[in-house]
């Protein structure tokens, strides 16, 4: 009896992990034969939940179904429960935005659709204090689905410059920083790996066809999309020393801002960029520590001129005083 419970358990966490599973790739996973797969699979339907049958494949997938999975959850606390990971999901807690999409995404993918209605119809009618978040649940459970299920993604993306273009990517992962979300794909006309911001994308056919993962770009896949972020981006790029701790200069500056690579215990260089001078030069002041400038070259001057202008003003202020 304990051994059919744990084969259950695994089958079922297999089922949730793919839209669409072979009898065969089930058995070699479980390790017995396919009626046994077949008899497991009546088990979980007689338990309620939606495993339907895969036509042309001799397969399975779980589905939405007329009623609630056994989650020991009434309606009324699955509505509770999902509202409240798509308000999670879009920042409004710091820190568990990622582990609230992967929870939306299993369960919005078993939610009746007389419940998935009234979660749209209260999010849809509720307006936070604090204004609306840059990206709808929808489109981000959308994606990470797309990313697990190794499923290519085609969309139209709009570029700081103004310019758009329709993109098909395979989807990697999504990355969080603070309340902007990007996504880490190989973009498949460009022959290379890209970084996007989810909310300048929008969706055109999610659940494309499969296709195989490759490689990362970089095993630290936050720090990739950091340098991606806060550098590539922009008219000027910015080499800076600061005469500070990684730690404490990490504390102050955003992934999305620059990336901060330690020297030595006493110091770190700073990497990131703008469009504007003004905006570079008044950003690395507002760090409140000497730093040294290496690139770009018109930012040396430019912080002279600055310094100039700033000293003037306190010198005109002191006369009027």
């Amino acid at each position: 009896m304990w051994e059919t419970s744990a084969r259950l358990l695994k089958l079922l966490s297999l089922l949730q992990t793919h839209r669409d599973w072979s009898g065969s790739e089930l058995a070699d996973r479980l390790g017995v034969t396919g009626r046994t797969v077949r008899r497991d699979v009546d088990r979980l339907r007689e338990l309620g939940y939606p495993v339907h049958a895969t036509a042309g494949l001799s397969g399975y997938r779980l589905g939405a179904g007329h009623d609630l999975p056994p989650l020991l959850l009434d309606d009324e606390e699955a509505v509770a429960v999902a509202v409240g990971l798509r308000t999670a999901a879009q920042g409004s807690v710091t820190g568990i935005e990622e582990t609230s999409l992967r929870a939306l995404a299993k369960l919005e993918r078993v939610l009746p659709t007389r419940l998935r209605h009234r979660v749209n119809a209260l999010q849809s009618m509720t307006v936070p204090l604090t204004g609306p978040a840059t990206v709808g649940a929808d489109t981000l459970s959308a994606i990470a689905a797309a990313c697990r299920d190794h499923e290519s993604l085609r969309f139209d993306y709009s570029k700081p410059d103004g310019t758009a273009g329709t993109r098909t990517v395979e989807p990697y992962r999504l990355v969080a920083t603070g309340r902007r979300w990007y996504l880490v794909a190989y973009d498949t006309g460009r022959d290379d790996w890209r970084v996007f911001r989810v909310d300048r994308l929008r969706l055109r056919t999610p659940g494309g066809p499969r296709f195989t993962p490759r490689e990362p770009p970089d095993p630290d896949l936050a720090g990739y999309a950091s340098r991606m972020i806060s550098n590539a981006p922009y008219r000027y790029q910015g080499r800076v020393t600061v005469h500070a701790p990684a730690e404490a200069v990490a504390e102050r500056v955003t992934p999305a801002a620059a990336t901060v690579v330690p020297v030595d215990a006493a110091t770190c260089l700073l990497i990131g960029g703008s469009n504007s001078l003004d905006e570079l030069a008044l950003w690395l002041a507002s760090l409140g520590v000497p730093f040294e400038v290496h690139e770009p070259p018109e930012l040396t001057a430019h912080l002279q001129v600055l310094s100039d202008r700033l000293a003037d003003a306190a010198r005109g202020s002191r006369r009027d005083g």
